[in-house]
């Protein structure tokens, strides 16, 4: 009697988990087509814009093409790397992976390229038991689900900054919808 009583719990609890679980790697995969079709945007920009113009800044307070570009690689990577996958953060200011300064054009497409690889390959393996952890973003109580989020979020502003560069420079923008 015992083991039937057993059996009916384990079954009850699959049929409750199941769900839950299938949602959340939908949740995963989902964001992974998304994080590619991303990737394979920003490259495409970044290929579009000539290297002579890298540097060019709308305002002296605005990142230039290059910094954002650089940028949007580092927040890859402290997202995924550190926040969900928990490795020790870079610091910014000694950091010299993303930084411009001395790098060509092709040297940060590949560095940017690399990173959105390195971020797919890790939440390819993320442990979705692990969505709904806690931690601290800025001052802000976040949970991974959230940190996901915000990192998709993060790309496309600064993406947005660089479609910006590409227009005051003459440059026509590939559309968004090709990518989605």
């Amino acid at each position: 009697m015992k083991r039937i009583h057993a059996l009916i719990i384990i079954i009850l609890f699959s049929l409750v988990t199941s769900p839950l679980l299938a949602q959340e790697n939908l949740f995963i995969k989902d964001y992974i087509e998304r994080l590619e079709n991303s990737k394979k945007y920003l490259i495409h920009i970044a290929e579009m814009m000539p290297e002579d113009t890298y540097h060019f800044r709308p305002t002296s307070e605005s990142l230039s093409f290059a910094e954002n570009l650089m940028h949007i690689g580092y927040a890859i990577d402290w997202h995924s790397q550190s926040l969900l996958g928990g490795r020790k953060s870079r610091d910014w200011k000694t950091d010299t992976v993303f930084k411009v300064v001395h790098k060509s054009k092709k040297e940060m497409i590949i560095t940017v390229n690399k990173t959105f690889n390195e971020a797919i390959k890790l939440i390819e393996q993320f442990d979705t038991s692990q969505l709904n952890m806690r931690l601290d973003y800025f001052g802000l109580n976040r949970t991974k689900r959230q940190i996901f989020l915000l990192l998709a979020d993060h790309i496309t502003h600064h993406r947005g900054q660089m479609l910006v560069h590409m227009r005051l420079n003459g440059l026509v923008p590939p559309r968004y919808v090709l990518f989605q």
